[in-house]
């Protein structure tokens, strides 16, 4: 499991560190095929796909189709599992026919990401991340997500929000222009996430009316809804003990009691909770073996190692660091307060990498502590820089053509701090076997409860799994005197 630190404050300061070593002209997202994510996410076509499910609409925009992609990229890619993606696309097909849209194309894209959200896009761009189908537990859940989802589209919330998400890329490329950089950066990607957040009260109370009144209609179980926050809000809290800056559903869309109060009093008006379908079964049958946690395809991180499996290389960071995933990277702080951002940058093949460190992206550079080296046939080279208020040891390195960098920070410089860059930059090499053979894929399992199983019984096989009793209760919405119901499946995490 990844270890516990304190996000927020650390992405506080890698954006001081950023901003003053003006890395916008050269970032590459951890998102994009180089670095995080096989290169399987890509935009699909307009009929119904394993990737996508679609129904119909006006054809998008170029900047739609723009901004679908980078979503793409910075939620991990497409995930693809086509017993999920079938049923993704036939319970929007149907709600979508119940909310008059029959007509209309919405493209219905599962995203390869553990976090538990999902989102709309002006031009019918909807999304819910593989994080949001283990958590949920059956059809009319999921179907209370898309029909919210489809309700701020086809209330134009989300068109109204893209006019604000406008603004604020303007003052990115104002930003960025002052920095020296453009609107292809990690920031843009960080832009795209933390836009999504923009939807207003009103409309998220709009929106979980309409699509209430959507799901049963469809003739899914209209209190789906509330079950499914209270899910959420229980997820959240789970997480929060694991790791600070949550990105989730509950980040974008406020989850007040007094919220949950409103799904219940406008599920009512169809019935008393029991009504409608649920369809458990076939739900749980359809992700089953569903990927859980963290992309392997994206790097893992095993203890002060990461491994990324697709390209191939590993390296590891002194014992004193802690890693962790960030949206574009890979982070780490260490106990005396030094901190390391791990990325990727586009760089010039025919530039050498002592040249690109002296390329004017670092403000600070000491020239004369520039040198370059190598590791076989990996090409490195490193150097430092000084602000006013960091000290900075910055290394690259080119590996299979592409180029990697390590950024340290720390406020005093000391020949702790200087080992530590330089026996990480040493450690960076090819993956072996042996290093691709310690990464364990988890996914989700189903059991069946037995005469006499109690909770206790289905945890005990959830082996590896750190807080598994936590982890199962709100996987299947119990709680820890409730009863297993004979011949019920419930989910469980198996890991190989």
């Amino acid at each position: 499991m990844i270890a516990k630190l304190n996000i927020k404050k650390l992405l506080g300061f890698f954006l001081i560190a950023l901003t003053a070593l003006s890395l916008g002209a050269c970032t590459r997202l951890m998102g994009e095929p180089n670095i995080g994510v096989s290169r399987t996410g890509e935009q699909t076509s307009s009929s119904a796909t394993p990737n996508t499910s679609t129904a119909s609409t006006p054809s998008s925009s170029t900047s739609q189709s723009g901004e679908h992609q980078r979503i793409i990229n910075s939620y991990g890619g497409v995930y693809n599992n086509r017993k999920a993606q079938i049923m993704v696309a036939n319970v929007s097909s149907k709600l979508l026919l119940a909310a008059r849209q029959g007509n209309s194309k919405f493209t219905v894209t599962i995203l390869d990401s553990p976090d538990v959200n999902a989102f709309a896009l002006p031009g019918g761009f909807i999304y819910v991340t593989r994080g949001l189908l283990a958590l949920a537990n059956d059809e009319s859940e999921l179907a209370a997500v898309l029909s919210h989802e489809i309700a701020h589209v086809i209330l134009r919330h989300a068109r109204a929000r893209s006019d604000r998400t406008r603004t604020s890329q303007i003052v990115d490329k104002v930003i960025n222009s002052v920095l020296g950089g453009d609107s292809e950066t990690d920031q843009t990607a960080a832009r795209s996430r933390l836009s999504l957040a923009a939807f207003s009260q009103s409309q998220e109370l709009a929106a979980d009316k309409e699509g209430i009144l959507i799901a049963g209609r469809t003739g899914y179980d209209p209190h789906a809804a509330a079950r499914l926050l209270n899910s959420m809000q229980r997820q959240t809290v789970l997480a929060s003990g694991q790791q600070e800056n949550l990105d989730d559903f509950l980040a974008s869309h406020p989850s007040t009691p007094d919220r949950i109060e409103r799904a219940i009093k406008s599920a009512r008006s169809f019935g008393a909770p029991g009504i409608g379908k649920v369809g458990r079964r076939s739900y749980l049958s359809a992700i089953s073996g569903l990927r859980f946690g963290p992309s392997p395809n994206q790097g893992v991180i095993i203890g002060q190692k990461f491994v990324q499996p697709t390209l191939k290389f590993t390296f590891s960071v002194p014992k004193e660091y802690k890693l962790q995933y960030s949206q574009s990277a890979i982070v780490a702080v260490a106990n005396n307060g030094a901190a390391l951002r791990f990325d990727s940058a586009k760089v010039p093949k025919t530039m050498s990498l002592a040249n690109y460190l002296r390329s004017g992206w670092i403000a600070g550079l000491k020239p004369e502590t520039v040198q370059k080296d190598k590791q076989g046939n990996i090409e490195m080279a490193y150097g430092e820089a000084q602000t006013s208020q960091w000290v900075f040891r910055v290394s690259v390195v080119r590996f299979e053509g592409e180029v990697y960098r390590f950024i340290f920070a720390a406020k005093n410089d000391s020949t702790k701090f200087e080992n530590g860059a330089k026996n990480t930059l040493q450690s960076f090499r090819r993956a072996g076997n042996k290093d691709i053979a310690q990464i364990k894929n988890s996914s989700i399992a189903l059991v069946t409860a037995k005469s006499g199983d109690r909770i206790s019984n289905l945890v005990n096989k959830m082996a590896n799994i750190n807080n598994a009793n936590s982890v199962f209760l709100v996987l299947n919405d119990l709680y820890q005197d409730d009863p297993l119901i004979i011949g019920q499946q419930y989910k469980i995490i198996k890991v190989e």
